[in-house]
């Protein structure tokens, strides 16, 4: 049992890393926070499923230039600096965003310009703090350090979401915006106090260049390939989160409660498949383990598509009359799905993280920050906009059976991924 619980020694090994962790773990409840309550304020402002999706869409081109541009950038010069501006530029966004609201100024346009500054100086912050792992800790701990991340993402998104349904519903929405700007001051205190951390290697300066010699490099790298491109595939038509605030209005019940609630499930199977990682970091065959896990999640998504299926026969419900037995199921399937992502995503980031040279790191760490958070704002357009057409439940109901199916199909295309080993890197 004592085997199977989540590996410490990255917090041993480096003070750096463990100051960084605590910063991130903190930055990231409020900025999950944050993420949900503006979901719910545009669900308030316009009553529309589609309007909560364009809260991802919108940021989607922001945020992948500003990931490939936060990559070069990160390749380059000092990568604390980097992250520390990009903070600065969070931060100062958040705070405009708690602002407007204190003053009732907020219109849907400004949560989503908001949004959008927030989403593109994100991207670069993950990015470069992504990049500076590896040069805090040995290699063999990379992957406990990996679900360590987890723990995070799990207490992040498991504590911010439901809390954002309770202060919204009991304080409004300009109190739990400037919550979050409190503890992004965390994030300042982590990046600080590291150490000067310069590229190795070669450097490139930022620049056409630059960003051609990162997809020369990803040419070159199958195994990275093929995982950007399953994450895709999952996140694309596996992640129902534009779903949520519409569900707890009329299918389940419980209007932002019930929002928080299946938003933290996910965080839940997140939290607890780290906390029982202590297995998982030690199973070297990791392109093997993302086909797997994949696998899994989109099984979940299914699962989570039949439940709400099973609702339309159901009474109708409101925001105080809900469907508990129906709640619980959806939360279940979501936590699997939470505990299935978070299993492939410590494989993906091990990968990346030991197979990539420094001097390129940050631009491949750009594009994968693309990857996983482009992923589900496509996602959350597929989501919208099906939904709209259909009905809440056939988005996840379909997705679950495209994300099972493209991967297996993918997977036996690339042969070199299936076998890839832990202990022999290669990208």
């Amino acid at each position: 049992m004592l085997g199977s619980l989540i590996d410490l020694r990255p917090f041993r090994a480096s003070k750096p890393f463990t100051r960084l962790w605590i910063g991130s773990t903190l930055a990231g409840l409020g900025g999950q926070l944050t993420l949900v309550t503006v979901m719910l304020h545009v669900f308030e402002l316009t009553g529309s499923t589609f309007a909560v999706s364009m809260v991802a869409v919108a940021g989607l081109v922001p945020m992948i230039l500003a990931g490939l541009y936060g990559g070069m950038l990160a390749d380059a010069f000092d990568r604390r600096i980097v992250a520390l501006i990009a903070a600065t530029i969070t931060f100062a966004s958040t705070l405009l965003l708690a602002a407007v609201t204190w003053a009732q100024w907020e219109t849907i346009w400004w949560l989503y310009a908001l949004s959008i500054v927030n989403a593109a100086a994100n991207s670069v912050g993950l990015a470069t703090r992504t990049a500076i792992t590896p040069r805090l800790i040995p290699r063999e701990l990379l992957a406990a350090a990996s679900a360590l991340n987890g723990i995070t993402i799990g207490m992040m998104v498991m504590v911010g979401p439901a809390l954002a349904g309770v202060l919204v519903a009991t304080t409004g929405y300009g109190w739990t915006y400037s919550i979050d700007v409190v503890l992004m001051l965390a994030m300042f205190m982590g990046l600080w106090t590291l150490p000067q951390l310069r590229p190795e290697g070669t450097i490139v300066r930022p620049g056409l260049e630059s960003l051609i010699d990162g997809w020369r490099f990803l040419k070159r790298a199958s195994n990275i390939r093929t995982q950007y491109i399953l994450d895709i595939v999952a996140m694309t038509f596996g992640n129902p989160i534009a779903l949520y605030p519409a569900l707890g209005t009329v299918l389940l019940g419980g209007g932002a409660i019930t929002t928080g609630a299946l938003t933290a499930s996910v965080a839940a199977g997140t939290f607890l498949s780290s906390l029982f990682s202590g297995r998982v970091v030690r199973y070297r065959w990791h392109g093997l383990g993302i086909q797997r896990a994949i696998q899994a999640y989109g099984a979940s998504i299914l699962v989570f598509g039949a439940v709400l299926l099973l609702g339309v026969w159901f009474p109708p419900v409101n925001e105080t009359t809900v469907n508990l037995g129906l709640i619980i199921a959806a939360c279940i399937a979501l936590a699997a799905s939470g505990a299935s992502d978070n299993i492939s995503s410590i494989y993906r980031n091990t990968m990346m993280q030991a197979s990539v040279p420094d001097s390129i790191r940050g631009r491949l760490q750009g594009i994968f920050v693309i990857v996983v958070t482009g992923g589900p704002r496509v996602g959350a357009l597929y989501v919208g906009a099906l939904s709209m057409m259909t009905a809440l439940w056939f988005p996840p109901l379909l997705g679950g059976f495209i994300v099972i199916g493209l991967v297996t199909f993918l997977v036996r295309l690339a042969p070199r991924f299936r076998s890839y080993d832990a202990e022999n890197p290669a990208p």
